[in-house]
């Protein structure tokens, strides 16, 4: 019938709104003095920061672009051990945003439902629940990120992800057998909140900031290098996981739900110990008050001198040391 055709046509309204998005979206300042546009990358400044005392931050983007324009071999540098730390946040964040499961869930929630006893419109609407709870988390993340922080919207989901996870599988392992034609109606609801309590967490956490932490972490010089191997990562595992969940939910049964809250419990380790919080600090000063400061991935900073050889060789360390005054490049 036309069911198709409308869930196809339905699509083009968000496409849509990203083309009209796209148009309405205004060139950041590191973008805008990377292409040598200095006064408009000064006035998009000061009107992010609402203040006109913007001059030694728009001196430090101005030295950053240079430094960047420098190297030749993005991807080569991208392995040197002073950007191992971003590099391996970046790729750990998107295997571990895959093992959480979301996609799974999200892919194949009406198998999932329709295998609990909702039926094919039930478990369609199910699905659309869990789709729904997406986005309006999602939207908890994009006015508290700035405000709680990385870190503890990362642990927090943890912890909410992996009791979803954990007591999904409890419910699944004693109310649902091989020959079961349902679940109880009380179960089943309970199952179906439980789901959305672990979409919820996964959207306000390790769904955008998989995605944020990255792209502000990675220094100039290796920013588009980087990011290139954040979303090849990403597409990859994903593309594992689409294609091996069915044959895992066949033989894992319950047990699917515990295989991924082990990587939640992983992952959250992972977080508490490894991923420091960048709110609010500018991606030039990222290597002097974040990576220098931590207490594992600091080792890897022993090398990172950057040399800034105009006006009579002066050498400059990560921008700041040693009074060096960005004004002498310019």
């Amino acid at each position: 019938g036309w069911g198709w055709r409308l869930s196809l046509g339905l699509a083009g309204i968000p496409a849509l709104l990203l083309t009209v998005g796209a148009l309405l979206v205004v060139d950041s300042p590191n973008s805008l003095i990377e292409r040598g546009r200095l006064d408009e990358g000064k006035a998009v400044l000061r009107k992010i920061r609402g203040t006109d005392k913007i001059e030694p931050e728009f001196l430090e983007l101005v030295e950053a672009s240079r430094i960047a324009k420098e190297v030749k071999h993005p991807f080569r540098n991208l392995l040197k051990r002073r950007n191992r730390p971003q590099l391996v946040i970046a790729v750990a964040l998107q295997i571990f945003q895959q093992f959480t499961g979301i996609n799974a869930i999200m892919f194949y929630a009406p198998v999932l439902f329709n295998t609990l006893g909702f039926g094919n419109d039930a478990s369609l609407y199910s699905a659309v629940i869990t789709g729904a709870v997406n986005v309006l988390s999602t939207v908890v993340s994009i006015y508290s990120v700035d405000k709680v922080g990385r870190r503890v919207l990362l642990l927090e989901a943890g912890v909410q992800m992996f009791i979803s996870q954990v007591i999904i599988a409890i419910i699944l392992a004693f109310k649902v057998k091989d020959h079961s034609d349902d679940l109880h109606k009380g179960f089943a609801i309970l199952v179906v909140v439980l789901i959305c309590t672990f979409v919820s967490a996964f959207a306000w956490s390790w769904g955008p900031l998989g995605w944020l932490i990255p792209s502000e972490t990675f220094p100039l010089e290796t920013r588009s290098a980087g990011q290139s191997v954040t979303v090849c990562v990403n597409l990859l595992f994903t593309f594992v996981i689409a294609q091996a969940f069915l044959s895992m939910l066949c033989h894992f049964k319950y047990g699917i739900f515990l295989f991924f809250s082990g990587w939640v419990l992983i992952m959250s380790i992972f977080a508490l110990f490894l991923i420091p919080e960048t709110k609010n600090i500018p991606i030039e000063e990222m290597t002097e008050r974040v990576w220098k400061q931590h207490w594992f991935w600091r080792r890897f900073m022993d090398d990172d001198e950057v040399a800034a050889v105009t006006n009579g060789g002066i050498a400059k360390k990560n921008g700041h040391a040693n009074g060096f005054d960005p004004t002498s490049q310019l």
